[in-house]
Formats: C-alpha cells, sequence, structure tokens
C-alpha cells in the first residue's frame, strides 16, 4: 500500500497546461511512464469520461479527476500542484491541487478502501496545507502515505467551533437525519460527501448518520436508526442500493457534489421536509418498510431471504412491462396470429423486402418478436437480482445462468426463484471467504461467477429442477381447472393483494404472479390473460378511490395538500400506479387501507367473473387496446373505485382515529418541524 504513490508521480509547480484536459493528459502520463498503466491515451480517456459526467473540481481549490480503467495495472495517485490554478468547474474558481485517482476496473476491496481515505483526506485544512507547503516531492508522498494509512497521524488540534446559533430540531429534540452518498466511481466523492455532511451535523446540533456506498461495498444502517430518523439525505449520482429500507421518510435527492458543496443547505432542507406534507418521500410503503426492517439485521436470515425476494420481483417488473407492451403493440399491427407467424415474416422479409407482407405486419411481426425476447429475461432477471439481492454484484452472473437454466427445463417463475436463492447464496459465501491478496482480483470477475454456477445451475439441472417443473405443472393445471366460485375467489384474492400495501411484497407477489405467467396466457391459456387484466384492475383502485374521495365525494375530510393529491392521483390511477395512494394511507393507514382492500376485492372479482383478459402487464387505460371486454374491465374498476371511496369516506366520518405512531412501526407520523434560536 505504502507504493499507492511515488515521487515520480508528483509534480510541483510545473507547466502542465492551461486547461484540465492538457492536466489530466499529462498526469496519465506520468503514470503511465512509471509502469502503472499500460496505455496512457486509454488512462486519460477514461478520466475525461468523467470529468465530462460530472466536474470533480471541489471548494478550498482541489480537484480530483478519478476513473477505473482498464489501462491501469494497479491502483494509482498522481499528484500536481499549479501554479497558475486550472478551472475544474468549482465554484470558488480554479483548483491548484489535483490529483488523478486512478484504479484498475477490477480494483481489489484493499485498494478502493485506500483511496476512499485519501479522499476523506481531503477534507481536513492541515492535509491540503501540508500539499501547499511541500518543497519536494518526497514531502507529498509522505503526506499522502499518511493519509491513506489505517492508523494515519492525528491532525493539529483545531479551534473549537463556535456553538451553533440555530438549532434544528423535530417534536422537541434535535432532528434525527440519515444520508447516503454514492458516486458513479464509489471511490472520492462518496466519502468526501460523507464526511462533509457528518461534519455539518456536528455543527448545526443536528444527528446525523451517514451510509457511504462505495465501490469496496458498504455497511448498512442498523434499520432502527432509519426507522428512527426524521428525514432522509441521497447525495447520489447512481441509484440508492436498498431503497426500499426508507420507505416513507421525507427525502432530499441531489448529485453528490451538492453533499461535499452545501451539507448545511441540505440538512435544513430535510428538516423543513418534515414538517411539509408534501413533500418528495421515499417510493414505497409501510409494509415495505417493515419488510425492510425485518431484513436490516445481518443476523436475520429470514429477512435477508425476503429482501432479496423483494429485489428479485422489482428488477424483474421492467422487463415484463416493456416487453408485454411491446406484445401488445405487436397485436394491434399485426393481428393475435403475428404470435404464430412472427418467425417466419421475419425470416423471409425485410424493411426494403417485404414480399407479400405489408408494412404494417411486419413492423407487428417486429414489435411482437422483441417483446417475447424480453419476456425471455423474465425468469433469468428474476434470479439474476434475487442473487443480486442476496450477494451483491458477485450473485448477479451465477443468478442469471441459474435462471436460465429453470427456464430451460420449465421450472419457471418457482425455478428461478430457488435458483436465485441458490446463486445468491452461494455467491456470498465464496465472497465471505478470506483468500490470498493475490487472488481477491479475481474472485468477483473468474472464481465466484464459475464456482457459484456450477453449484446453482448444477442442482437445477441434477437435482432439483425436474421436481420444480412438475410442481409448476401442477399449479398450472390447478389454475386452470377453476370454474365459477373458484374464479370469482381467486379475483378477490388477488385484489385483496394488490391493494394491502400499495407496491410493497404482498403487493408485488400478486404482480409477479400475473406477469410471471402472462407468457403462458398469450401463448394460449386465457386463464392467465384473465389473471392479469384483474391484477391491473385492482391495483388501480387505490388511487382512483383516494381521488374520487378527496375530489368529489366530500373534500371537506381532507386536508388542502390531500386534495392536491387527489387531484393527481386520477392520472396516476388511470396508468396503474398504485403509488399514488401511499400519500393517504401514509396519514391514515387504518382507515384508508381497509377500504381500498375491499375496493380491490370488489374489482377483482368482477374482473374475473366477467372472463376479461389483458396481453398487456402495465399501462392502464391507455393500453385498452390489448384488453378484451375493456368497456366491462372499466365497469369492474368503476364499481371498486365507488366501492372504495365511499367506504375511506363513512371511516373518516364515523371511525374513531387512532395515532398512526403508535399502530404501525412502519408508518411515520408527519410532526412539525421548528426552527428556534
Amino acid at each position: 500500500m505504502s507504493e499507492i504513490i511515488t515521487p515520480a508521480l508528483v509534480s510541483l509547480d510545473e507547466p502542465l497546461g492551461t486547461d484540465k484536459r492538457a492536466v489530466i493528459d499529462a498526469l496519465a502520463a506520468r503514470v503511465a511512464a512509471s509502469g502503472r498503466a499500460s496505455d496512457a491515451a486509454g488512462l486519460a480517456a477514461d478520466a475525461w469520461k468523467r470529468e465530462q459526467t460530472d466536474e470533480t473540481g471541489l471548494p478550498g481549490g482541489i480537484a480530483i479527476p478519478h476513473a477505473k480503467s482498464p489501462a491501469v495495472r494497479e491502483a494509482t495517485l498522481a499528484f500536481a500542484r499549479l501554479n497558475p490554478g486550472v478551472d475544474f468547474g468549482a465554484e470558488d474558481g480554479p483548483a491548484d491541487l489535483v490529483f488523478l485517482i486512478a484504479a484498475p476496473d477490477t480494483a481489489a476491496e484493499e485498494h478502493l478502501a485506500v483511496l476512499s481515505r485519501l479522499a476523506r483526506a481531503f477534507m481536513r485544512p492541515d492535509f491540503t496545507a501540508g500539499l501547499r507547503a511541500a518543497t519536494a516531492p518526497s514531502d507529498v508522498v509522505a503526506l499522502v502515505q499518511d493519509a491513506v494509512s489505517e492508523n494515519p497521524a492525528p491532525a493539529a488540534a483545531a479551534a473549537a467551533p463556535a456553538a451553533s446559533t440555530t438549532e434544528l430540531v423535530v417534536d422537541g429534540h434535535p432532528a434525527r437525519i440519515v444520508a447516503v452518498t454514492a458516486c458513479a466511481t464509489g471511490i472520492a466523492h462518496t466519502f468526501m460527501a460523507a464526511d462533509a455532511l457528518t461534519a455539518a451535523g456536528k455543527e448545526l446540533g443536528v444527528d446525523l448518520v451517514v451510509e457511504p456506498q462505495g465501490s469496496s461495498g458498504y455497511k448498512a444502517l442498523p434499520q432502527q436508526v432509519i426507522d428512527d430518523a426524521d428525514a432522509v439525505i441521497f447525495a447520489v449520482d447512481v441509484d440508492v442500493r436498498d431503497e426500499q429500507r426508507f420507505a416513507g421518510k421525507p427525502v432530499v435527492r441531489v448529485p453528490v457534489k451538492k453533499g461535499i458543496e452545501q451539507p448545511k443547505l441540505l440538512i435544513d432542507e430535510a428538516v423543513s421536509a418534515v414538517g411539509n406534507p408534501i413533500a418528495p418521500r421515499v417510493s414505497g410503503s409501510a409494509d415495505t418498510a417493515a419488510a425492510a426492517r425485518a431484513a436490516g439485521g445481518s443476523t436475520s436470515i429470514g429477512g435477508s431471504v425476503k429482501r432479496a425476494l423483494l429485489t428479485g420481483v422489482s428488477y424483474m417488473i421492467p422487463f415484463v412491462a416493456g416487453g408485454g407492451l411491446l406484445i401488445a403493440l405487436g397485436f394491434l399491427l399485426g393481428g393475435y396470429e403475428i404470435a404464430f407467424d412472427a418467425d417466419k415474416i421475419l425470416g423471409a422479409s425485410t424493411l426494403w423486402n417485404l414480399g407479400d407482407t405489408s408494412l404494417i405486419v411486419y413492423l407487428g411481426a417486429v414489435l411482437f418478436k422483441i417483446g417475447a425476447l424480453s419476456f425471455g429475461f423474465l425468469v433469468p432477471a428474476l434470479a439474476g437480482y434475487i442473487a443480486y439481492g442476496l450477494a451483491d454484484r458477485p450473485g448477479i452472473a451465477p443468478g442469471f445462468v441459474a435462471g436460465a437454466v429453470a427456464a430451460f427445463m420449465g421450472a419457471g417463475f418457482l425455478g428461478g426463484i430457488v435458483g436465485g436463492l441458490l446463486a445468491g447464496l452461494a455467491a456470498w459465501w465464496l465472497n465471505s471467504l478470506d483468500v490470498p491478496r493475490w487472488l481477491r482480483g479475481l474472485m468477483p470477475v473468474v472464481i465466484i461467477p464459475l464456482l457459484a454456477s456450477i453449484f446453482a445451475s448444477g442442482l437445477m439441472l441434477l437435482v432439483l429442477g425436474g421436481p420444480i417443473a412438475w410442481l409448476t405443472k401442477v399449479l398450472n393445471d390447478w389454475l386452470s381447472g377453476l370454474t365459477g366460485a373458484g374464479v370469482i375467489i381467486l379475483g378477490i384474492i388477488l385484489g385483496l393483494m394488490m391493494c394491502f400495501d400499495l407496491g410493497g411484497p404482498v403487493n408485488k407477489v400478486a404482480y409477479g404472479f400475473a406477469t410471471a405467467n402472462l407468457a403462458a396466457g398469450i401463448a394460449g391459456d386465457t386463464r392467465y390473460l384473465e389473471i392479469m387484466a384483474a391484477v391491473m384492475a385492482a391495483g388501480m383502485v387505490p388511487p382512483l378511490a383516494m381521488a374520487l374521495a378527496s375530489t368529489v365525494i366530500d373534500r371537506k375530510l381532507f386536508t388542502e395538500p390531500e386534495r392536491e393529491n387527489g387531484k393527481a392521483a386520477w392520472l396516476l390511477g388511470a396508468a396503474f400506479i398504485s403509488e399514488g395512494a401511499i400519500p393517504f394511507a401514509a396519514a391514515d393507514v387504518f382507515r384508508v387501507i381497509p377500504a381500498m382492500m375491499l375496493g380491490g376485492a370488489v374489482t377483482g372479482a368482477l374482473s374475473m367473473a366477467l372472463g376479461v383478459t389483458s396481453k398487456a402487464p402495465h399501462g392502464g387505460v391507455f393500453v385498452f387496446f390489448a384488453i378484451d371486454n375493456f368497456w366491462l374491465w372499466l365497469l369492474s374498476i368503476a364499481a371498486g373505485t365507488v366501492v372504495a371511496a365511499f367506504a375511506v369516506v363513512a371511516l373518516k366520518r364515523f371511525a374513531r382515529r387512532r395515532p398512526v405512531e403508535t399502530v404501525s412501526p412502519g408508518v411515520q407520523s408527519v410532526p412539525q418541524a421548528t426552527v428556534t434560536a
């Protein structure tokens, strides 16, 4: 680790060019000249690409261009002190201290940890002052080696900051805030933003805890800390991992650099959001948060499995939704027979030589085929992201392979679940092994995918695939045999599940069951198309019912923000976005949710009883062309919406309200934030 920087990689007051591209090129050339990169131009190009995505200039005359690059042989730092400084995009002017952080694209965890420690050193005034005072390259090397060591020398004691004149208080206690920081590479900005927010929280008297999600992994905050928080700050340039843990919390979302440059402003905005009923909130329901809470502890195997299953379903849905809509459009253009003729049409015709095929039919075949191929990823994607939920990125490859094997054997949705769990557990165990240093770089890209794939896919092929395929066939045969009252009961169950948690785990189970079997429905088993229609119809009821209740039936029962949310819920409901009802449920869960479940049950039962079918998995009324008996389907939705709306109005008028915070740990009250001098 002491070799991460050498005197040959240090430039003090040398002219490297008048713009940042020239400086990056010069530092990349130094890295290559030292033998640490195979291609200076390749490294410079990767760092420049990152720079164009988000400029790396920081307040205080600092710039940290960085990149993961296949041209880099080992993690390296190159440093330049510039006179005059060069503009790297910081608001306070040019940078005179420039670090090029070069990491291999397969950087080992220990290297990434070293680089993250360096990033944190930038937030120390004594470190930057030492760099500006250095008289020789060896001085810089000594400073950096101390900064990246596991036990850096303590900084000189600074004067204690003046006590904050403004205390941010929520319900009589200092505001409790949790934050997540993450940048595209997960090396520098991630940790600098974390430290800036932490320091600002201490200065403002706020209880603030940060979860940096870097390339070397992350340590999840205890779920209890998240549950107790008043608000969340997401200073991120990428998706937050396991975001459902924060469901329902008021949230401030900004790019990661803003966490470095304006941490106090973000804290002020987060506290203000607590008392604002229309402030953005992390999507998800009370039950989603409860599920995340159960999965939060590393000791809970059941919780981890539940979280992984939810992750798999969440990532699977876009494949199904996009593919289903494409298939529906294919039917619209080419007719339903396109399902049998698409391959023949595409094999015999081209856009420039249609032959006997019309252009419309040809385009229908194209859309249908793209949709069918998207559907082909359903089980592999489910398995792959279940494995990802258990083992992070090392689990994706073996999970996808296990899912492909499950699909090959006809094990379907159940096989994908089993294969994903096996692959994820295998990858997690392999990743936890203490292997020699020289082997660590090969683990995530070679060893884990190989061994976990052999284990999970081998078990599926040799042992488990056959029995799961048999069980899947038995369940499908039972479902296909349902008639009369059995069909209606199934519709009631699906309707209740869709409205129970408005996008949470129960909702996802029902929706996942419908979408996973949609391909079988398109292939000819209309019962699955009926299930898809019932599930989508029931999922539209909550936002439509709350819109009807809050804007038409009895406006006085709802606050002004709720009435505004009700106006938006009309469109959300029409588009099958159940989350449009979450603001109402979060404020009054024990009167809203039962009413929504009643309406969903009515809609599900009617839709199944009337034999409505849908070949599209999403889109609501906007995919009318893919829904047979469309007007009967609308009738089912209207009936459930009216029942749910009048039920919630009745409950609000006559049922005693209980405080939300005392009855549902997953639903947070919305306390009034105050600012006191």
